[in-house]
């Protein structure tokens, strides 16, 4: 009898079972959230990431995607992304990393290089090397840029100059002669070169610059030794002080990076200004001033014409939730990257003059003009990876001694001398022999 009701009662139990699993609700979708430093900066599809291409991947993966913006400010953004990362938090899923924050940041992060490693080979060998720790590729490079120096080409024009200033003797001569005749003709707040100088991470990249066109070193080298506290560097220094009241606003020591922009592009107050170069490719060509600027290479010292290295990666967190997904965000983010790049290369779409770019934007803008065979600047990076951690400290230290010296508080010699014994004590590195 028993035996009689065991195919029955197996019967049942898949009926149940059946019956159970059509009564449960779908599986929901997977959502992400991606962490993006830049989406304060502009809005809609004027952002790194656009809220365009995050719908195009929801609709070709069913995959959500939360975009969340981050403070303005470079040093706020590191501590959120520290923070969150630190405590192990499943979310965010997805970091646009700076340049800067791989050696402070690797712990934390995925090793995203088995994953991309058939995309890396056309990476440029220094934009590699920013998001690689200890050959760990902490971030796939996604928007790299490189410092430049906007000008006003019709200025240029009028003051019977044909090209921008090559070096910074030539860019002084330039800027003194157009603010001289500009403020001549009624216009008594234009300067002649303008820059962020107040205490901020673009202090840091921009005294940076200065220090190596001047072959003044990297503040700590490769080999982690500390050379700031040196001859060039301090020539470079005091040149960038002597700017101000100059060519420069005495202003300059509280200006932003926002603030150059507007006093360049909006205001139309300067003949010169430096800046990044994606500032042309997330902004209208409506802009005024835009169809009479022109945007070429950092200008030279006597060692080298160089560029800072700016830009973000995308990174994937060790604590996500979701790791399939985010790598898959990021894969359709670098490709859609591609895309526009190849666009980009193809016709120019822009309405400023391009001349002599650095070598990162020559690349992706080849049609542009330069002088002859000669190339722009080179790409410069921050010293992050070797000092890792005490990054921040770092460029905290250097940007707060720099601006000293553009304050008049203290002379480029002794601001050199007291951040040389700073940075040993942050970072328990030796001082490079002299």
């Amino acid at each position: 009898m028993l035996r009689s009701f065991r195919p029955v009662l197996a019967a049942a139990a898949v009926l149940l079972a059946s019956i159970s699993l059509g009564c449960r609700k779908p599986a929901e979708p997977v959502t992400l959230t991606f962490l993006d430093p830049q989406g304060l900066l502009d809005l809609g599809d004027h952002r790194m990431v656009s809220d365009a291409a995050i719908k195009e991947f929801t609709q070709e993966t069913g995959i959500r995607v939360i975009h969340l913006p981050t403070p303005q400010d470079n040093r706020a953004q590191f501590q959120l992304l520290r923070d969150l990362l630190q405590k192990g938090v499943s979310a965010p899923d997805v970091y646009g990393v700076d340049t800067i924050w791989s050696g402070a940041l690797a712990d934390y992060l995925v090793d995203l290089k088995s994953y991309f490693s058939s995309d890396m080979p056309s990476v440029d060998p220094e934009v590699l090397a920013s998001y690689t720790v200890q050959g760990k590729l902490i971030a796939v490079p996604y928007h790299p840029n490189s410092s430049v120096l906007y000008y006003r080409a019709d200025l240029l024009r009028k003051y019977g100059y044909s090209l921008p200033p090559r070096t910074w003797d030539e860019l002084e001569t330039m800027a003194v002669r157009i603010q001289k005749g500009e403020r001549a003709s009624g216009k008594k707040d234009f300067w002649g070169f303008i820059w962020p100088g107040t205490v901020r991470e673009s202090l840091s990249h921009i005294a940076l610059e200065w220090q190596v066109s001047e072959g003044g070193g990297r503040v700590i080298e490769a080999d982690r030794t500390i050379s700031v506290n040196n001859p060039n560097t301090i020539r470079a220094w005091e040149r960038g002080a002597h700017w101000v009241g100059w060519i420069t606003t005495p202003g300059v020591i509280s200006y932003s990076e926002w603030d150059a922009s507007n006093a360049f592009w909006i205001a139309g107050n300067a003949a010169f200004a430096r800046g990044w170069g994606d500032y042309f490719q997330r902004h209208p060509p409506e802009e005024p001033f835009h169809q009479d600027a022109g945007v070429t290479s950092i200008p030279a010292g006597k060692a080298a014409r160089v560029a800072a290295l700016g830009g973000w990666g995308l990174a994937v967190s060790s604590s996500s939730a979701h790791r399939a997904e985010a790598l898959r965000l990021v894969e359709f983010l670098v490709k859609k990257e591609a895309e526009v790049e190849s666009v980009s290369r193809a016709k120019p779409q822009w309405q400023l003059q391009f001349y002599d770019l650095p070598e990162l934007l020559a690349k992706k803008y080849p049609w542009a003009p330069k002088a002859g065979d000669q190339s722009g600047a080179t790409i410069v990076s921050r010293p992050s990876n070797v000092s890792g951690a005490h990054y921040d400290e770092v460029s905290r230290a250097y940007s707060e001694a720099v601006h000293s010296v553009l304050t008049g508080q203290s002379t480029a010699s002794q601001a050199a001398a007291t951040l040389e014994k700073e940075l040993v004590r942050i970072t328990g590195f030796a001082t490079a022999p002299r």
